[in-house]
């Protein structure tokens, strides 16, 4: 007879098996993840499945209705705007611009202020207190206005857009990382790292910092929303995409004075926004459910 093999206890699974469950039966989060996969798969494809340039006008083609009204055409499903050119097209491509100013901006603000962070809460007294302080005075800013003031210093384009979104989001991931640095420097590990005599950053960064990823997975996750919904703001404001780039925020600019005449010019890029900043939002709470014990069913 062959030997029974018991049953695996169901709490000796690896501890990432068991958030990617508790993220899975998170409907809301899952709602999260598909929209937001499409939005990264319309992007990455864009050149596939736009069904014209989002760059060509065409002065026969201008301000026509969506395909469900009357007057429409399968040519341009959404419709296009007042130079002719098709809106869908433009949203395609718009989710690869404000896909990318989201990475940058949130990648440019999680290196400097993990980098802060750590520096901060491992190495305390004076220096810690200067760089709070630092972080202090830029959350003193009203964000989007110190984004404004940055951007008009360095000039009104889209690469400059990144640069200030990012700074100001740096006192976010350096708080976050400070907190998590502090509580984990009085654990025994690090403790005996030191007594061995490891160098400080070795301890930082290899035994610290991948303690810390559960709230900093969250926060990234959700500084992508307010990333895409900034760069749409300063769009919208003539500081971030120049026309003719294809993002959200411009095309929305660019529409304002038809709003009564042809909302769907200004509709479309509006929800694209909404559906793209609810995704990384849901997604963003359903994985600090998953990552927080304190918050599981």
């Amino acid at each position: 007879m062959t030997p029974h093999k018991p049953r695996k206890n169901p709490e000796d699974r690896h501890p990432f098996i068991d958030q990617l469950s508790q993220l899975y039966r998170n409907k809301t989060a899952v709602i999260g993840l598909i929209i937001i996969t499409i939005f990264i798969l319309s992007g990455i494809l864009a050149p596939y499945i736009s069904p014209h340039d989002p760059l060509e006008t065409s002065l026969y083609d201008q301000i026509k209705p969506p395909v469900w009204h009357d007057t429409g055409t399968w040519k341009n499903i959404l419709g296009t705007d007042d130079l002719g050119r098709d809106i869908l097209s433009r949203l395609i491509y718009g989710a690869r611009v404000s896909l990318a100013v989201a990475v940058v901006s949130v990648g440019l603000a999680f290196v400097f202020g993990t980098l802060l962070g750590c520096i901060s809460g491992y190495y305390k007294g004076k220096l810690d207190s200067v760089i709070m302080r630092i972080m202090d005075m830029i959350l003193s800013f009203p964000y989007i206005l110190l984004a404004i003031v940055i951007v008009a210093y360095l000039g009104p384009n889209l690469r400059n857009a990144m640069v200030a979104i990012g700074i100001t989001y740096i006192p976010r991931f350096a708080r976050i990382v400070r907190g998590s640095v502090l509580e984990e420097c009085e654990k025994d590990y690090v403790t005996s790292a030191r007594a061995v005599g490891a160098r400080d950053w070795r301890i930082i960064f290899i035994a610290i910092l991948p303690n810390c990823f559960g709230p900093l997975i969250v926060q990234t996750t959700l500084s992508f929303a307010s990333a895409i919904l900034d760069a749409a703001a300063l769009s919208f404001l003539g500081l971030g995409a120049q026309p003719p780039t294809p993002e959200w925020g411009a095309m929305i600019a660019k529409s304002r004075g038809l709003i009564l005449r042809a909302s769907w010019v200004m509709t479309f890029p509006g929800l694209a926004i909404l559906f793209a900043v609810l995704g990384f939002n849901l997604l963003g709470d359903g994985l600090r459910d998953a990552l927080d014990p304190r918050l599981r069913d």
